[in-house]
């Protein structure tokens, strides 16, 4: 998109912003990689919001936190632009739709169990959610990986992962460890953006350009770092408090409240990293719900708008409801309470990340010595996304397979073909990708009523 306007756009009111932030939140499919593409394509692209180089500093730094990189982003540039309060409009309002839609999906899985058309859709959405996370790979993929050394480092990562099973935190450490060197002895190839801004690329200026000024808000201040520490400290505190004051500490509430700020702070890597965690405690140990529900939980959440890691609510919502923790007349309120605690607990420490280490951040975007490692870091995070291709496209091509047995089962023709058109319009005709995953929705519907007509 060549927009070669010459001057930057309009100040963005809050209020504009709130309007896209909402919009956002219910077009965020794909995840992270599918998100931080369709936020790329508008706030750097279509609206210049912030230049690319701007955009991906801020993108390199949510890569190496624990937590939802998309939401952290969205977080992260809403604080840049209007402070505090845009910043926890934007990272709210990243999740709030999602929560709502999956508290509606919860209830209607618990109430209704498995509905023909909602497995139809779902049938279609999966392989097309595969090629949304290929094309956005690509995208992110060929604006990171500049040079021969980062095209390395991104398969070194594929490999790592893939075939060696090695931890994603080794792998981001020693990808910054190689930056850092790489910054030092050949700094041209580690060079953010490789030395080009948003005007380069033909969006023409950005409201925050590459050499816009920091902001007097992001400026990096100790007194600041140490009230953004105990504010949270006080609001994690008080919640946890409160839910043990209403239901004891061993509540189950209380409970979710206490493991999922636990899991908040584990999930280097993105959800897929953390999900085992969150599988063998709420399944195994606190027995919330079964391995089952845990896997269709996990189906919703591939398929709703939002981080991936939404499933905790659909966890939260299952738990309470199973244990009928307000009695079996009032299932979806324990379900809804449930799913809220457990989303907020997850997702409260990203404030935290974004608040007080976000100016440090911003202090360091043209200093070669800080952005090198962050620069090898997303050049590995390219190599894991392409694994997370694979992962998914297997799950969906084989989906009786185990590790144990990859290739077993039937294969499934019909979502390779479903796949496939969802690639194609994505990579040669250039669709969106809310339209290919309805498009791809209706086709999985269509054919699960059509299938029984030919005895399959």
């Amino acid at each position: 998109m060549q927009t070669n306007e010459s001057s930057p756009p309009q100040p963005v009111t809050l209020g504009a912003a709130f309007w896209y932030w909402l919009k956002l939140g219910f077009i965020s499919f794909g995840g992270p990689t599918g998100q931080i593409a369709i936020m790329h394509q508008d706030l750097v692209e279509r609206r210049r919001w912030i230049s690319e180089r701007r955009f991906l500093h801020a993108l390199n730094y949510c890569m190496v936190l624990p937590g939802p990189e998309a939401q952290q982003l969205a977080t992260y540039i809403g604080w840049m632009m209007h402070k505090t309060w845009g910043g926890v409009i934007a990272g709210t309002l990243f999740v709030l739709p999602s929560l709502v839609i999956l508290i509606l999906l919860s209830w209607i899985y618990m109430a209704f169990g498995n509905v023909p058309a909602v497995a139809g859709i779902l049938y279609g959405i999966k392989p097309a959610v595969t090629a949304v996370v290929v094309f956005a790979a690509y995208r992110i993929g060929s604006r990171a990986l500049k040079n021969g050394v980062l095209w390395a480092i991104a398969a070194a990562a594929f490999v790592a992962i893939f075939a060696l099973k090695l931890p994603f935190p080794l792998i981001v450490i020693t990808a910054g460890v190689i930056g850092y060197i790489g910054g030092r002895l050949a700094p041209a190839k580690f060079a953010t953006g490789g030395g080009h801004g948003a005007a380069d690329e033909g969006f023409g200026p950005a409201l925050i350009d590459d050499h816009t000024p920091t902001p007097a808000h992001a400026l990096f201040r100790w007194s600041r770092f140490v009230a953004v520490c105990l504010a949270f400290l006080v609001l994690c505190g008080a919640a946890l408090g409160g839910l043990a004051f209403v239901w004891g500490w061993q509540g189950t509430f209380t409970q979710m409240g206490w493991f999922f700020t636990k899991a908040a702070f584990l999930t280097f890597g993105g959800a897929y990293a953390v999900l085992p965690y969150v599988y063998q405690n709420a399944v195994e140990h606190y027995q919330w719900l079964t391995a089952t529900q845990m896997i269709d939980g996990l189906a919703l959440g591939e398929t709703t708008p939002g981080p991936l890691i939404m499933v905790v609510a659909f966890v939260g919502f299952v738990g309470a409801w199973t244990k009928e923790l307000f009695g079996p007349e009032s299932l979806f309120l324990a379900g809804a309470l449930a799913a809220i605690v457990a989303t907020f607990f997850t997702f409260l420490p990203s404030f935290l990340f974004i608040f007080a280490g976000a100016p440090l951040i911003e202090t360091t975007h043209g200093d070669l010595k800080f952005t090198a490692p962050l620069t090898g870091i997303t050049a590995a995070v390219v190599g894991v996304v392409l694994n997370l291709a694979v992962f998914f496209a297997w799950h969906v091509l084989w989906p009786e397979a185990t590790e144990a047995a990859p290739f077993s089962g039937p294969f499934e023709w019909t979502t390779l073909v479903i796949g496939a058109v969802a690639a194609v319009a994505l990579f040669r005709f250039k669709a969106g990708i809310i339209p290919v995953i309805a498009a791809c929705g209706t086709a999985g519907l269509l054919f699960t009523f059509v299938r029984p007509l030919f005895g399959t």
